[in-house]
C-alpha cells in the first residue's frame, strides 16, 4: 500500500512532465513556469514519503528523486529560455 501511495504521485509528475514535453511548442512560458511547479512539488512529495516510509524501496526512490531534480533542472532552463524568447519576440513585433 504504501508503494502505490508513493509510486502515484511520481508517475502522474513525470507523465505529465513527459506529456508537456512532447506538446505543441508553447508561446507563453508560464505553461512551462506551471509545469516546473508541479515538478518541484513532486520533489518534496518524494521526500516526504521517503521520509515516512523508511526506506528506498531497493534504491528505486532514490533513483525516482534524482529523475525528478533532473526534470526540474531542465524545465527551470526550459522556463528562462522561452522567458528571453518572448522577450525577444515582443521587441520585434514592437519595431
Amino acid at each position: 500500500m504504501k508503494k502505490t501511495l508513493l509510486a502515484a504521485p511520481l508517475v502522474l509528475a513525470l507523465a505529465f512532465s513527459a506529456g508537456a514535453a512532447y506538446a505543441e511548442p508553447v508561446r507563453d512560458w508560464k505553461d512551462l513556469e506551471a509545469v516546473h511547479k508541479h515538478v518541484q512539488e513532486a520533489i518534496h512529495e518524494m521526500e516526504r514519503a521517503q521520509a515516512s516510509n523508511h526506506y528506498d524501496m531497493d534504491g528505486h526512490a532514490v533513483k525516482a528523486e534524482e529523475a525528478l531534480r533532473h526534470a526540474e533542472q531542465e524545465l527551470g532552463e526550459a522556463v528562462e529560455s522561452a522567458k528571453r524568447h518572448h522577450e525577444h519576440e515582443h521587441e520585434h513585433d514592437q519595431r
